[in-house]
């Protein structure tokens, strides 16, 4: 097995390195580190980030790609996700079945043994195959698989658990079951940890049942061509985090400089950065979007030769489209940067350092930077949502990701006209709404919490 670098792969690993760094950084410096203890001390903020620290663990998971000489040239390019859910990926029935079902959803014209033909809903391949009689067995295997899948994970949870509190313990003279309650339910210290314990804990035991229960069953049924709807909502976690963190790397770096130049140095530098995002905000970012995604198809349609595989052109589109979203998106924080350096460049501080001849651009990166900075992050966790919503809103128009790409867009673009099919498929939108609806919820709980934070006007992180 090769390893495979795609374009957004690496992109995403920068965007961790560089996230890495800043806790590094962090870390050394009391200024940074006390508005991120008040999020330590919420527990919502605790929880959440739980939450999100999931999702973003199976989207690097599902980053990892390397060749895979086993299949057609659209699965060579496979990643170490696909590799864990084999079992998902791999047991793929031949059309529409309902969610822990037995049967297809469809009738299908079937041979009975005594040699007569009748119409009826066949046996799945792999959806409760080791049921002799579904009727009367499958509500009995589902409840023993879930107790299986619970059991597991409480004890993973215990061997985890009770040596820690028993290491704890013996360092500061407590007895286990005090430390016990001290993870979960009486809070010591600042740190919310019984609301990272619980949420963690929680997690765990819905995976493992979960996984448990997809080993005989199909979660969320299954797709028009059979393919699992559970795995194709896991697979899609994937796009949604690339779309809404690629896109603060071309927004970013545009509206830190635009902004504070423009508040910095004022005059023309000022009339021509407002020229030119007044322009921008004047087109309509559906519009922009549809021409650049429809150039790219003409590129690619004309140099189908650069591409060895559809992995590879499908990423190249979801690229392009975090390149398209962030120069849309830019315009927002430029604004705010704008005024906020207007404000600190009349600062005694900042004037004082003018008047001892300190160069512009050292006063910036070493005073309005820094100041700044809590600006940024707000926008950046607010937004985060937005654009994960905003992908689905694309996909819904055909001017989103590849259509051969797993995305909650593309989920909820196809599920359009299964809803309007009799009997009705309501599962593909079910599942990218539950898998889309607590990946929002979380990232804007948490992005309240780091509001609260950061804001230097509310005066929570500072104190």
């Amino acid at each position: 097995m090769t390893p495979v670098i795609l374009s957004t792969d690496a992109l995403l690993f920068l965007l961790l390195a560089g996230v890495a760094a800043f806790v590094w950084h962090a870390r050394r410096h009391e200024h940074l580190r006390r508005p991120w203890r008040h999020v330590a001390r919420s527990n919502i903020g605790m929880a959440t980030a739980v939450i999100l620290l999931a999702y973003v663990s199976l989207g690097v998971l599902d980053s990892m790609h390397f060749e895979s000489r086993g299949g057609m040239a659209s699965d060579d390019i496979i990643s170490l996700f696909d590799v864990v859910a084999s079992n998902l990926r791999e047991r793929q029935e031949k059309t529409y079945s309902a969610p822990f079902s037995a049967w297809l959803y469809t009738k299908e014209t079937l041979e009975l043994p005594d040699g007569r033909v009748a119409r009826g809903y066949p046996r799945l391949k792999w959806g409760g195959a080791s049921l002799d009689d579904p009727l009367t067995e499958r509500a009995a295997d589902i409840a023993w698989r879930a107790l299986l899948g619970l059991l597991l994970a409480l004890v993973l949870s215990a061997v985890v658990y009770l040596p820690l509190a028993w290491s704890r313990g013996r360092r500061q003279r407590v007895a286990v079951p005090a430390m016990l309650r001290g993870f979960f339910i009486e809070r010591r210290g600042e740190t919310a940890w019984p609301a990272f314990n619980i949420t963690l804990v929680v997690l765990v035991l819905c995976g493992f049942v979960m996984a448990s229960l997809a080993g005989e069953y199909h979660l969320f049924g299954t797709d028009k061509v059979g393919e699992d709807v559970f795995y194709q909502a896991l697979k899609s976690i994937r796009t949604g985090l690339l779309i809404g963190t690629l896109t603060t790397l071309v927004m970013l770096p545009a509206a830190l400089f635009l902004g504070i130049l423009a508040g910095y140095f004022r005059g023309w530098v000022d009339d021509l950065v407002q020229y030119l995002y007044t322009t921008l905000s004047s087109i309509p970012g559906v519009l922009l979007i549809a021409a650049a995604i429809l150039m790219l198809q003409v590129y690619m349609s004309e140099h189908a030769e650069e591409f060895n595989s559809l992995v590879q052109r499908a990423d190249l589109r979801l690229l392009f489209l975090c390149v398209i979203l962030g120069i849309t998106s830019w315009t927002t924080l430029c604004r705010l940067l704008r005024g906020e350096t207007l404000k600190l460049r009349e600062l005694e501080y900042v004037q004082a350092a003018q008047a001892f001849g300190v160069r512009g651009l050292t006063i910036i990166s070493r005073h309005i930077l820094p100041n700044t900075m809590h600006i940024v992050l707000i926008s950046i966790v607010l937004d985060f949502s937005g654009l994960v919503l905003a992908e689905a809103v694309l996909a819904y128009v055909n001017i989103g990701v590849d259509p051969t790409m797993n995305s909650w867009g593309n989920m909820i673009n196809s599920a359009r006209l299964e809803l309007a099919r009799e009997p009705i498929v309501w599962w593909s939108l079910a599942a990218a709404f539950v898998f889309m609806f607590v990946l929002v919820l979380a990232a804007n709980l948490f992005a309240d919490v780091v509001r609260d934070a950061f804001d230097p006007r509310l005066g929570r992180g500072r104190g």
